[in-house]
C-alpha cells in the first residue's frame, strides 16, 4: 500500500514539474530575432511585461478583424446566416486564444518568484480552458442548428433530435475542459477517472430501468420509427398521437384524450404501426358489404361510387374504390376502399359510410342478405284428445 501511495505522489510530481516546464519556459518558443531583445529588455521586467502586453493586444485585435473580414466575404457569396453568426464567434476565439497567450509571456517577463510566476500562468491557462469551452458551445449548438435547418441535412440531426445531441455534445466538451483543468494545475487525473469509473458501474447496476429508458430513448431518436405528431399503433393495442418524445418516454394522446406516458425501453422491444408514415399521412378504410346473389353488381359499384364522390371526409387523392371478394355463403362480398386525411377519423367516418350505405342501398332497392335457415318437420306429432 505505502509502495502504491508512492508511486502516485512521484507520478504526480513529474506531472507537476513537466507542466511547469512546459510554462515556465517561454523564451524557448521566441522568434530567434526576438531573443536578443528580450534579454535586453529583462533588465526592467515591468516595461516588457506591458510591451508585450500591449503588442500583443494589437497583435490579437488585428487577427480578430482580419478572420472576421474573411469571413464575412466568404458569407456574402453564401446563402443563409450561419457564416455571419459564426464570423464574430470564431474572430472572439482566435482573439481570446493570442491574448491569453500573451498574459502568459507577460508574466513570464516579470521575472516573479516560482511559486507565483507558477501560479499566476495556471491561473490564465484555467481561465483560457473555460473561455474556449463557452466558445465551443455555442458554437457547437450554431453548427447544429444550421444542420437541422438545412435542406442538406443529416437525417439524424432535426429539430426534435437538437436537444438530445445538444446535450450529449455539452457532456463531451465540458468533460474533456475540466479534464485538462485539472491537467493545466499539475494534478493527474488518472486516479480520479478510475474511480469515476468504479461509481459509474455502481450507478448502473442501482439505476438500470432508468439506463435502460434513457439508451432507448437515444436509440429511438436514432432510427426515427415515429415523430412528433404522428398516429401510431403499439402491439400492446395502445393508439394515439405522438405528443412528447422524451429522453426517458413518450407520451401518447389517446382519442378518449388521455394521455398514456409509456417507458422507452417497452416502446424499443414493442412492435410498432405508424399510420402517419409513409408519403403521407393519409390512411385507407375499409367497408365490408354484402349484396344479394340477384343484385346488378356493376348497378352496385356505380351507387357505391357516386356515394364517396365529393365527401368532404373522403380523400380525392387517391381515389375511392370498390372490389368485390368473395361468393360468400349467402352474398357477393365486396369491399369499399376510400382514404382519409387524418388516422384518428377512421371510427367516425367509417360510422358515417355504414349509415349512408345502409340508407342508399333501401332506396336503390339494393338488397343486404342476412343468413337465413329453414326448417323442415317431417311429421307432426298427434294432438292428444
Amino acid at each position: 500500500m505505502i509502495a502504491e501511495q508512492s508511486n502516485k505522489s512521484e507520478e504526480t510530481e513529474n506531472t507537476s514539474t513537466l507542466a511547469d516546464e512546459t510554462l515556465g519556459n517561454i523564451e524557448a518558443y521566441l522568434p530567434d530575432f526576438i531573443v536578443p531583445l528580450w534579454d535586453k529588455l529583462q533588465t526592467n521586467p515591468w516595461i516588457l511585461s506591458i510591451i508585450v502586453f500591449v503588442l500583443g493586444y494589437i497583435v490579437a485585435k488585428s487577427a480578430q478583424w482580419f478572420i472576421r473580414s474573411l469571413i464575412m466575404k466568404i458569407a456574402e457569396k453564401t446563402p443563409g446566416d450561419f457564416d455571419d453568426k459564426l464570423a464574430p464567434l470564431l474572430s472572439k476565439t482566435v482573439f481570446t486564444f493570442i491574448f491569453f497567450l500573451t498574459l502568459i509571456i507577460a508574466i513570464e517577463a516579470l521575472d516573479l518568484s516560482e511559486s507565483i510566476d507558477t501560479f499566476l500562468k495556471r491561473f490564465v491557462v484555467s481561465i483560457l480552458i473555460l473561455s474556449l469551452m463557452s466558445k465551443l458551445l455555442k458554437a457547437t449548438k450554431l453548427v447544429l442548428n444550421a444542420l437541422a435547418n438545412s435542406k442538406n441535412r443529416f437525417k439524424f440531426v432535426e429539430e426534435r433530435t437538437i436537444p438530445i445531441l445538444d446535450i450529449s455534445s455539452k457532456i463531451l466538451i465540458v468533460g474533456a475542459a475540466l479534464y485538462f483543468l485539472i491537467l493545466s494545475w499539475g494534478i493527474d487525473p488518472t486516479a480520479w477517472l478510475a474511480s469515476a469509473g468504479i461509481i459509474g458501474i455502481a450507478v448502473g447496476f442501482a439505476a438500470k430501468d432508468t439506463l435502460a429508458n434513457l439508451f432507448s430513448g437515444f436509440f429511438i431518436v436514432a432510427d426515427s420509427p415515429y415523430k412528433l405528431g404522428d398516429y401510431i399503433i403499439l402491439d400492446a393495442a395502445e393508439r394515439g398521437r405522438v405528443t412528447h418524445v422524451g429522453i426517458r418516454s413518450t407520451r401518447l394522446l389517446t382519442r378518449d384524450d388521455v394521455e398514456i406516458t409509456i417507458p422507452n425501453s417497452v416502446i424499443g422491444n414493442a412492435k410498432i404501426v405508424n399510420e402517419s408514415g409513409g408519403p403521407w399521412e393519409k390512411t385507407r378504410i375499409r367497408v365490408d358489404v354484402g349484396v344479394s346473389y340477384d343484385s346488378d353488381l356493376e348497378f352496385v359499384h356505380d351507387v357505391l361510387m357516386e356515394l364517396v364522390e365529393d365527401r368532404d371526409d373522403i380523400a380525392n387523392n387517391p381515389a375511392p374504390r370498390v372490389r368485390y371478394r368473395a361468393f360468400g355463403a349467402s352474398s357477393i362480398d365486396l369491399q369499399l376502399m376510400a382514404w382519409i386525411n387524418y388516422p384518428e377519423q377512421k371510427g367516425m367516418i367509417t360510422h358515417k359510410l355504414i349509415m349512408d350505405i345502409h340508407k342508399t342501398f333501401r332506396v336503390k332497392g339494393i338488397e343486404i342478405p342476412y343468413s337465413k335457415h329453414d326448417l323442415y318437420l317431417k311429421e307432426m306429432p298427434f294432438a292428444k284428445d
